[in-house]
């Protein structure tokens, strides 16, 4: 295993690299770097991985810090997953300062669920109860 270091905050975060990494994913193919700079720059809370200088997974949090937290946008490099660096990740990001009274913290998958189970997520309790409102794509 890689000796991995991770680091909160927009500041430690590599845009060229998380737009490519963000690039190849299901959820915001093509997205361009403006848009992941300023969406993580927003968020209240960001995770980065790195191997040396290079990152090779990150995350973030949007969040009231009091109440409520959303995960998105959590990445792991193909080279690194199933060697329990997306786990260490979530757990460094929801130990983060911001996040110690939150008490509802959701995220979205399709296919990850298993995944996020061993971090301690669930099945949404209250199906029914959600709603959204949807302006297009990325």
């Amino acid at each position: 295993m890689a000796d991995i270091t991770f680091k909160y905050g927009s500041e430690n975060t590599d845009f060229l690299r998380v737009t490519a990494m963000l690039s190849e994913s299901y959820w915001v193919p093509g997205v361009a770097e403006d848009t992941i700079r300023r969406a993580f720059e927003n968020s209240a809370v960001v995770a980065a991985g790195y191997d040396g200088d290079y990152q090779m997974c990150c995350c973030r949090a949007v969040s009231d810090k009091t109440r409520f937290a959303y995960i998105m946008d959590v990445y792991v490099d193909e080279h690194y997953r199933r060697k329990g660096y997306g786990q260490r990740m979530l757990k460094f990001l929801l130990g983060a300062a911001e996040l110690k009274t939150v008490r509802h913290i959701m995220l979205l998958t399709r296919d990850a669920h298993t995944f996020y189970e061993k971090v301690g997520f669930s099945l949404f309790s209250r199906p029914l109860d959600l709603l959204e409102i949807r302006k297009g794509t990325w």
